[in-house]
């Protein structure tokens, strides 16, 4: 270790991003000279609403070598493998996200764009017809496929519901394991180095003094020291992200957990319904401009499928992002860092990215700004595409039935978001650059999804023999239907893998 290595770094609040940020530095940096001290305070509430992710979780787990059924048996997870979403394109539609690809690309032909062509020439089911991920989810089936799983079984991808509060401790555990020091207390002051700028230490309400050289900010909306001490600003994005309200109510839920998120647009914001083992996450996410709040708590009680397991539970925020992610000396992670909304389920992805970022440009003392500079690009770049996506949903609605998705319809949207679907208007056409979240098939699936069918295809489409193509996209659907006929069901397989301990 040189001399001018990072010695003390102290991350403040627990929660998923701290814990997350906790068990990975702690298993991926030097330990010999390094101490992690996590401060928490059990005072302070966590929001805890993130129980349903994305995909790239799982090299998360992989990366600090979490056993994937250890995990999902601590935190009553479940498998998921897409999101179902309702009443968006218009009511009573409803369409498939899934996770994975669809179909397989031909002689350098996306696929949906042989669907596009295919879909001129005769009536089509839906394009996640051809997705493995939307077959095994449409009929409640889940199988973890193998390395050396064949097509179709290889394109099935999942990601996983929990209880955020639980995995949190599962977290801390492994944590704790490897040397990291928790202390119990609640933040009431830092200091600057008057020199440098950079925070020196924070202060406890006991008296406690806690000093270090690189601090993770992850208290949650109020940003203690990215915000309260250094004052980095925020850049809200409601002008494109009306929501900036939710309510959450857990219940109970006798039947068996589907293997699936499901969103169901409402008159002035979305609901969602997450399954875990034990019980069904609930929760609406909406307009304090179009719906109060007693409302909004009376309308996710009406539509609950079993008893509510507790009294509903308020959280307001303002999508939008900090305007560095790392300032000085203090990374931000989490809702420190910025929000956009729980559609897509990208609030845990961003913690991920944020720490994978943060190993990748770890700092000395000396705080290069070249290695501040290109992380809050990154990050920048990563929230930004993510927001788009999710704007996405609202703007290409053609529900006319309230003042919250007329607003929605007709609202602008950043330019970088009107380029992409003005070429999917076109011909169909999504440019991914590589790093982005989401990939071509999911931008194909909300969009077809939504109702927006491209007023023509690429030319290299018709290059291809029209017979041959149609032949094999139906062999194609053929055996995606059939490989899920024969997956047990999703409870079966979290029974015989991951079930968690039943309480005494």
């Amino acid at each position: 270790m040189h001399e001018h290595a990072i010695r003390q770094i102290v991350i403040v609040g627990g929660g998923t991003a701290g814990w997350m940020a906790a068990a990975a530095l702690v298993r991926l940096l030097d330990r010999r000279s390094l101490q992690i001290t996590l401060i928490e305070s059990d005072e302070i509430g966590t929001v805890g609403v993130g129980e349903a992710t994305i995909p790239p979780l799982i090299a998360y787990n992989n990366m600090i070598g979490i056993q994937e059924d250890e995990f999902l048996a601590a935190t009553q997870g479940t498998f998921k493998l897409g999101i179902e979403f309702v009443d968006w394109g218009a009511l009573g539609e409803r369409y498939f996200h899934p996770f994975g690809v669809h179909g397989q690309d031909f002689r350098g032909v996306a696929f949906h764009q042989l669907y596009l062509r295919e879909l001129r020439r005769r009536d089509l089911p839906p394009i996640d017809a051809w997705s493995m991920s939307a077959a095994a989810a449409s009929l409640g089936r889940y199988a973890r496929p193998g390395p050396d799983a064949r097509l179709p079984f290889s394109q099935l991808l999942h990601a996983f519901h929990f209880d955020a509060g639980l995995y949190a401790g599962f977290l801390r555990r492994l944590a704790e394991a490897d040397g990291v020091r928790r202390v119990e207390g609640r933040i009431v002051d830092s200091t600057l180095d008057g020199e440098s700028g950079n925070v020196r230490s924070v202060a406890l309400a006991d008296g406690t003094v806690l000093e270090g050289d690189l601090f993770i900010d992850c208290s949650g909306f109020r940003g203690l020291l990215i915000e309260g001490r250094l004052g980095t600003g925020y850049e809200e994005w409601k002008r494109w992200l009306p929501c900036d309200r939710a309510v959450a109510v857990p219940s109970l839920y006798p039947g068996q957990p589907d293997p699936f998120t499901r969103c169901t647009a409402r008159a002035s914001g979305w609901q969602w319904r997450i399954p875990l083992q034990h019980r069904m996450g609930n929760g609406l996410v909406y307009s304090s401009d179009h719906l109060s709040d007693s409302d909004a708590a009376a309308l996710v009680l009406a539509n609950l499928e079993g008893e509510a397991l507790a009294e509903p539970r308020h959280l307001a925020f303002t999508a939008g992002r900090r305007r560095r992610a790392w300032n000085r000396n203090v990374v931000s992670l989490g809702l420190s860092s910025g929000f956009i909304e729980p559609l897509e389920s990208t609030s845990i992805h961003l913690i991920q990215s944020g720490i994978v970022k943060l190993l990748a440009l770890f700092p000395d003392r000396r705080f290069n700004p070249v290695e501040r500079d290109e992380y809050n690009r990154q990050m920048q770049d990563v929230y930004e595409d993510a927001r788009d996506f999710i704007i996405l949903h609202y703007k290409i609605t053609r529900r006319d039935d309230s003042d919250f998705w007329n607003r929605c319809r007709t609202m602008d949207v950043p330019d970088s978001l009107a380029r992409r679907i003005e070429l999917w208007r076109a011909k169909g056409r999504v440019f991914r650059e590589g790093r982005e979240l989401f990939g071509t098939a999911s931008w194909a699936a909300v969009m077809l999804g939504q109702g927006l069918v491209p007023e023509a295809h690429e030319p290299a489409a018709d290059a291809l023999d029209a017979a041959m193509i149609a032949e094999a996209m139906d062999k194609m659907r053929l055996s995606y239907a059939r490989m899920a006929e024969h997956m047990p069901t999703h409870g079966e397989f979290i029974a015989r893998s991951c079930a968690a301990a039943k309480a005494e």
